[in-house]
């Protein structure tokens, strides 16, 4: 059963019509790869996806209705992640955790650690996130998606700044979440691999 639709998508960024009457469906356990060269849309059509951007013309429609509708309800169902990692420069990675991801869900300091773990952040010296290392930060970022425990992925470029390992960790943790019946929408310039056929692709240009 199809739970994410995008139906003629149409949105312009002055003069440049970005997406272009743009479609697609994903059922529970499947993740669309969204690819193309830089500037072909790919951040412009997560951002509209989160309903950070307003379409022109289309829908997007979220377990059979219309996102618009009840805003609140798809929120609550979604972890977006930016190209940039929205950490509070000033905080630790566990104060950052329970701010952010807090504010949707109860937390207890071993719940957070445990996520921490699974992204590989081992960092426990209570550095602040501006004396982090942008593939520490971003681990913390990624952290924070699997602690929202939400049924949509909304992720752009989730392994930019990670090294080898951090990439192979967020590849399962991804297929852990589509074993789950989680989705994911996520743009990359790096191909992912999927088990069966819950990987679906999308080129933009």
């Amino acid at each position: 059963m199809t739970l994410l639709a995008a139906h003629d998508l149409h949105l312009w960024r002055g003069d440049l019509h970005v997406l272009r009457g743009l479609r697609f469906e994903l059922a529970a356990g499947q993740c669309l790869q969204v690819t193309g060269a830089n500037g072909a849309g790919k951040s412009t059509l997560l951002r509209a996806l989160a309903g950070l951007l307003p379409l022109e013309s289309g829908s997007v429609q979220w377990r059979g209705a219309d996102t618009l509708r009840d805003p609140h309800a798809y929120h609550s169902e979604l972890a977006w992640l930016s190209h940039g990692t929205a950490l509070k420069a000033d905080l630790s990675a566990v104060e950052n955790l329970r701010f952010s991801a807090g504010l949707r869900r109860p937390l207890d300091a071993a719940t957070i650690d445990a996520a921490l773990a699974r992204v590989g952040f081992t960092q426990r010296d209570g550095r602040l996130a501006r004396q982090m290392s942008a593939g520490q930060q971003r681990r913390v970022a990624l952290a924070r998606v699997l602690l929202l425990d939400c049924a949509l992925w909304l992720l752009d470029e989730p392994t930019a700044n990670l090294d080898v390992r951090g990439q192979q960790l967020f590849a399962q943790e991804l297929a852990a979440h589509l074993a789950r019946g989680g989705l994911a929408v996520v743009a990359t310039h790096h191909a992912l691999s999927l088990p069966g056929d819950a990987l679906r692709e999308l080129e933009l240009s």
